[in-house]
């Protein structure tokens, strides 16, 4: 009993030390850490306190319901046909990228994942997903506007769509695979054929993930300048398809080389509806995903 008690004694204090070298080192790459997370916030910040505090004055409802303003125009105008161009392009881009992208995510994630025409189009994917935008623009400019004969919302769109396409493709992909096997062998064990199982199982599991891939797609194309310079350019008026279109990131474009007043407060205020666009969709997204776990 002696012994064990004498044992017991002599065990090494396990208790963290203070001033030892590994707490030492845990503290110091801890702050650290610490620090460059605050320091790659500051950017962030800095352009949200900047754009609410320059863009924010000039939030108001003519801002939303008012076209741009003309050259010999000083003061108000709106953005209203900016947001709707905008709106209507991305909308386009999505018709023609959604079904396309997650078909062909299908494909490369339980049809053929090994098959010569899957690694030829995953290749082919996370090449386009480092395209220039500029190049889809002169891609979508050689196809569309030469061929309708002038600029449209309709270019526009498949310029947009030749962006999204590749994160929407590999995004899905990715999130089909991660649907646990046992899942897929449990509905073929109640008698479900192989589309049943990707309709009831498969998909309803990987939506989440499809849709954030749909919302960065979006949050990337509603962002594009580049494409939209070569494809609908610009108009100061209401949207007509099959004309020259505008667009918010074309819009602060033009107006931030500006020398009127009144166009950089124009280009402000657009750069914050932007950003907010940008956020709310982010928001939905989470909201959907969240619903679609539960």
């Amino acid at each position: 009993m002696n012994e064990t008690k004498n044992d017991l004694l002599q065990l090494p204090n396990l208790e963290r030390q203070p001033f030892e070298p590994r707490a030492l080192k845990s503290i110091l790459l801890s702050t650290i850490t610490i620090i460059c997370a605050v320091l790659a916030c500051v950017p962030l910040f800095s352009v949200l306190v900047m754009l609410i505090y320059r863009g924010g004055s000039r939030i108001s409802l003519e801002l939303f319901t008012a076209l741009p303003p003309t050259a010999f125009q000083f003061d108000g105008g709106g953005i209203s046909n900016a947001i709707i161009g905008t709106l209507f392009m991305v909308g386009i881009a999505a018709l023609i990228t959604i079904p396309f992208g997650v078909l062909a995510a299908i494909y490369l994630a339980e049809l053929g994942p090994y098959s010569k025409v899957a690694t030829i189009a995953r290749f082919s994917a996370k090449t386009m997903s480092g395209l220039p935008s500029i190049i889809a623009g002169v891609f979508a400019y050689a196809i569309m506007v030469i061929t309708m004969g002038g600029y449209s919302a309709w270019a526009g769109g498949v310029a947009l769509a030749v962006l999204m396409l590749p994160t929407i493709l590999l995004t899905a992909e990715e999130t089909i695979k991660m649907v646990p096997k046992r899942m897929k062998e449990a509905a073929f064990g109640m008698g479900c054929t192989p589309s049943q199982s990707m309709t009831k199982v498969v998909l309803p599991m990987a939506l989440p993930g499809i849709i954030t891939g749909v919302v960065l797609a979006v949050a990337r194309a509603a962002g594009e300048t580049a494409p939209l310079l070569f494809t609908a350019i610009f108009s100061e008026y209401a949207l007509e398809p099959n004309d020259p279109t505008a667009s918010l990131a074309v819009l602060i474009y033009n107006y931030s080389n500006s020398t009127s007043e009144n166009q950089l407060e124009l280009a402000w205020a657009a750069s914050l509806v932007l950003v907010v666009l940008v956020f709310i969709l982010n928001m939905v997204s989470r909201w959907i995903g969240s619903r679609t776990r539960k």
